[in-house]
């Protein structure tokens, strides 16, 4: 039974709320009614997914539709999924956001704090301690905002009731509820975003059941207060994704043609370029790798010129964690800010 196997864990409910720091939307009135918003679980397409999810995944079916009965439609949630920020800033404002004077150096603590979970792990996955920790302080301001909205109300929003990614949010949803038979989640209770990631790293549910790893040895994946397992995860998800020790992320480059960036496309995520082939185009830049390395030309506009980057297989690795170049880049950036931060702080004894 689907709620014998997701035993409800006030404790644990409680806690994941009070590290997210804020309350979820409206979800049942006081009389336990059906709140405003409720699904129709009729709809041939929702009770389609119950009974598949049910086949696949031996829930029972009716313990499932008495789960989704407290699911909420989020109107707000299709509004904030339809203008993501990355489609719509300049690269420079963009970057406005996230490279702050705080935002730095709360990175620099957060290292600082979390360094021994940090350089073990560096050292198990390859991955620069500098990147996960700006990945953290990019996606959640190193723990502190998480997320509002009630995983279950986002998944089930964007899963039957935002017609371009339905399939994908549908079979994230599914992803949830076994999540959370896993991990033992209450999932009425878990906040989120509201495209439902979780946790310090905003995992997706997928994600995290397939990336998250116990850091910490007590034999669970706690991406919501548990930093060995946020900090562990957060490596294993770049390294599962080809993160290459040692090598460049993103260099500035200049170009001969000044009508360069009006060719480039901002949404390509693709490493289509080689070394060489961006030297002969007359572009300059300084890493030494071979000719044969795989590249990418990032258009990076500042507010009074155009700019353009290049970014490396690592750089490729960073999309793979959120689909956008200006995301990736300022993860860079970031990463960047910190270290030059840490070394100014402890010139002869560098967080990493």
């Amino acid at each position: 039974m689907l709620t014998s196997r997701i035993r409800f864990s006030r404790i644990h409910a409680a806690l994941c709320a009070a590290v997210i720091g804020m309350t979820a939307p409206t979800a049942l009135t006081a009389s336990g009614s059906t709140p405003d918003g409720a699904f129709d679980l009729t709809r041939p397409d929702i009770s389609a997914f119950v009974d598949e999810v049910a086949a696949r995944n031996g829930f029972d079916r009716n313990e499932i539709i008495g789960l989704l009965s407290q699911g909420v439609r989020q109107p707000r949630i299709i509004e904030a999924i339809s203008r993501p920020a990355e489609r719509v800033s300049p690269w420079w404002e963009y970057r406005n956001n996230f490279l702050t004077e705080k935002r730095i150096d709360e990175g620099l603590q957060f290292w600082q704090q979390h360094r021994e979970r940090l350089d073990r792990i560096e050292l198990e996955t390859g991955v620069s301690a500098a990147y996960i920790v700006a990945i953290i302080g990019v996606e959640t301001f190193y723990g502190r905002i998480t997320g509002r909205w009630r995983v279950l109300d986002a998944l089930m929003t964007l899963g039957f009731d935002y017609q371009p990614r339905q399939v994908f949010f549908r079979s994230e949803l599914e992803q949830f509820l076994l999540l959370a038979r896993e991990e033992k989640l209450d999932p009425a209770a878990v906040l989120g975003s509201y495209a439902g990631a979780m946790g310090a790293p905003q995992f997706m549910p997928s994600s995290y059941r397939r990336f998250a790893v116990d850091g910490g040895g007590d034999s669970s994946r706690n991406l919501f207060v548990d930093w060995d397992d946020v900090i562990a995860s957060v490596g294993n998800y770049l390294k599962v994704h080809g993160w290459q020790p040692g090598l460049p992320v993103l260099v500035e480059a200049s170009a001969a043609d000044p009508n360069l960036m009006a060719t480039l496309d901002p949404r390509n995520l693709t490493l289509d370029q080689t070394v060489a082939g961006l030297r002969s185009r007359g572009l300059e830049f300084d890493p030494a790798l071979p000719a044969s390395a795989a590249a990418i030309l990032v258009p990076a506009e500042l507010a009074d010129r155009p700019n353009v980057r290049i970014g490396f297989n690592n750089f490729h690795v960073i999309t793979r964690y959120n689909r956008s170049i200006r995301y990736a880049m300022a993860v860079h950036d970031l990463a960047q800010s910190i270290t030059t931060r840490a070394y100014a702080a402890e010139p002869n004894a560098p967080p990493s």
